[in-house]
């Protein structure tokens, strides 16, 4: 299938790991089991530079190593700048808190209806169901209580969370989210999924997960069953990088898809990693050809430590617009950012609106060539 040659091939297939019967590296238990979470497990397949040394001695205090084999063996060892690598692997500059920067950035904790429940928006509520995942991205918007490094005892009230969304009638679009949704058992989310069916004025029920990312073995057929059978389920997957897009991911979303999940993109627009048009361009051709449509590009949000991540706004735009006309439509995000404290997802775009009178609007293409539209 020419879509799977151009999906990105595992080193040696296993890898580092080429001595595990295959049976095993794709059983999404011993993925989890085996997690690299310790700067000796590091060290055994890895030379860290001293960034890195210090920032993996930090993780206790402030988001924990996890790395689970399989994107562990999408990292270029012998590059320092590998895009994978700085997802994923801690760097003293996570040490380094600049102005602005929040540990709760976009004010979660106030709308904060019930433990794991954020009701911001009228419609729709966000349910983190668990401070689990896979793997722990370096830039995570949540590492208050991502895997308890910051002693948050993340412990979501989910029967309480039911009821009040049962109860609030206006409430007709349900995210789940975390931590990662996904690493809860078939049975626990097979149960979430048939209580938020029996809500009749839930509507819209969507997941945000980065676990086929980090965890295609996870996609399993059971798990696609529970959601053929309580769909649609929308689900929002995180990937970042061309390099993400392997032929792993690539038969996780088809497995999706054929159940009947329509799949969305949400990437963060990140320092290094994916901050210019043709890393772009290429993630979401890749994306297309997997089914998967690109959703959000978000700017970077202000987490504590984050500075060496975050983008200029102006580069964002400037990219969006090196999109715009050059790639199918359908490819292009929607730039976005989660305003700092509760504001909510604004879209930022380029302006090609240059003037609007009683009697025409003044446009501008991505050309820069300007045409006029009579009202």
């Amino acid at each position: 299938m020419n879509q799977n040659n151009q999906l990105t091939k595992l080193h040696k297939n296993q890898g580092l790991w080429n001595d595990i019967p295959k049976d095993k590296w794709n059983d999404w238990i011993w993925q989890l089991k085996n997690r690299i979470t310790s700067i000796a497990q590091l060290k055994k397949y890895i030379t860290l530079t001293p960034q890195e040394q210090v920032g993996c001695e930090y993780t206790q205090k402030k988001l924990a190593l996890a790395i689970t084999p399989y994107y562990f063996n999408l990292i270029d060892i012998n590059n320092i700048k590998c895009p994978i690598r700085l997802q994923v692997i801690p760097r003293e500059k996570e040490l380094v808190v600049t102005k602005g920067e929040m540990i709760d950035p976009v004010g979660e904790e106030k709308s904060m209806k019930v433990k794991g429940l954020v009701h911001r928006y009228p419609d729709r509520v966000l349910l983190l169901v668990t401070d689990r995942c896979a793997s722990y991205c370096r830039y995570c918007t949540r590492s208050r209580l991502v895997s308890n490094a910051q002693n948050y005892n993340f412990h979501p009230n989910i029967e309480e969370a039911l009821q009040y969304i049962a109860k609030n009638k206006k409430v007709r679009d349900v995210l789940l989210s975390g931590g990662d949704p996904l690493l809860l058992s078939n049975q626990k989310i097979d149960y979430i999924l048939s209580r938020l069916r029996a809500i009749k004025h839930v509507e819209f029920v969507r997941i945000g997960s980065r676990v086929p990312i980090f965890l295609p073995q996870r996609i399993t057929l059971e798990l696609c069953n529970i959601f053929k059978k309580w769909g649609p389920i929308w689900l929002s997957i995180h990937t970042n990088h061309p390099s993400e897009c392997t032929k792993e991911l690539y038969a996780a979303c088809e497995k999706l898809s054929f159940a009947g999940v329509p799949l969305g993109n949400q990437s963060v627009l990140l320092k290094g990693i994916n901050d210019n048009t043709k890393t772009m361009r290429k993630l979401i051709h890749k994306l297309i050809m997997m089914r998967v449509r690109p959703y959000y590009l978000y700017q970077c949000d202000l987490i504590t430590g984050s500075k060496h991540f975050r983008v200029s706004v102006k580069k964002g735009i400037k990219i969006i617009k090196e999109l715009r006309g050059h790639t199918t439509g359908y490819a292009i995000p929607q730039y976005i950012i989660d305003a700092p404290g509760g504001g909510g997802k604004i879209p930022i775009n380029p302006n090609y609106i240059k003037k609007i009178t009683n009697n025409e609007i003044i446009l501008q293409n991505y050309e820069d060539n300007i045409y006029s539209y009579s009202e």
